[in-house]
């Protein structure tokens, strides 16, 4: 085992423990329960990175509230939303137990049925699907230097989208970043979500504003779809603005003379 290793503090207060490993002994430690110590576990035998993170309130303040949001705009907007928090994402092939593991991730209509009901016929029939179809789209809350492969990694495994927020701690203040993913290739910035669609940077931010500041479930859950209703009739108004076919132009009264 290579035993480089460091620890650091990541923006929003959270300690992140990175080393790096063969993948052998990756698979050894697999076996290891690291949830007891740890809430969010990397282990990445491709890589050779093991991630291990100690999540501040904030982290996981945010991470719930994103979660939220996702659940309520993704079942508005897709018509199904699942999510997959603390469920480890690996590849087929991958050994039991490693992945990489989002701050949120989720399925977004047909998939999050088809995910529902693997759940309803058994544990295995869930992993099978798992293994199979990566989520529709997976959120980092915290960027730092250790997520610098994440994106390449999502990508391979399949994800379609992923969020990233940047903010630090002390700052109520931060931006969400949209990427497209598609595996071997450059992740493409989006304006708006492709999989939510026309949700922005902006409305996610507003969006989080809104739950933090609610105090219950149907609170938070109207302050979302508040957001998304008005996305829908901002999205409507724009088709209805655009005129319904090309104006062909008007000849000229002059011409031929």
């Amino acid at each position: 085992m290579n035993r480089f290793g460091t620890t650091y503090e990541g923006p929003l207060g959270s300690t992140i423990h990175v080393f790096r490993a063969d993948a052998d002994t990756i698979a050894a430690l697999a076996e290891v329960d690291w949830s007891r110590r740890f809430r969010r576990v990397c282990l990445d035998p491709v890589s050779g990175v093991i991630t291990l993170v100690s999540p501040s309130h904030l982290h996981e303040n945010l991470s719930g509230i994103l979660d939220r949001i996702l659940d309520v705009a993704g079942s508005m907007l897709a018509g199904a939303a699942q999510g997959l928090r603390q469920t480890r994402l690996r590849g087929p092939g991958d050994p039991p137990g490693t992945g990489m593991e989002a701050d949120c991730a989720f399925y977004f209509g047909e998939r999050a049925r088809a995910f529902r009901a693997t759940l309803v016929e058994s544990d295995e029939a869930a992993e099978a699907f798992l293994e199979r179809n990566a989520p529709d789209l997976v959120v980092e809350v915290e960027t730092t230097n250790a997520d610098e492969g994440k994106i390449e990694r999502y990508a391979a495994l399949g994800v379609r989208e992923m969020w990233r927020l940047h903010g630090s701690k002390g700052n109520r203040e931060f931006r969400t970043e949209f990427l497209a993913l598609h595996a071997g290739q450059t992740p493409k910035t989006l304006n708006a979500s492709a999989l939510l669609p026309g949700l922005t940077s902006r409305d996610i931010c507003e969006a989080v504003d809104g739950v933090r500041n609610s105090d219950t479930d149907n609170e938070r859950a109207a302050a979302v779809a508040r957001i998304v209703r008005r996305r829908r009739r901002d999205s409507l108004r724009v088709r209805e603005d655009e005129p319904p076919y090309a104006t062909a132009p008007r000849p000229d009264p002059g011409a031929g003379d």
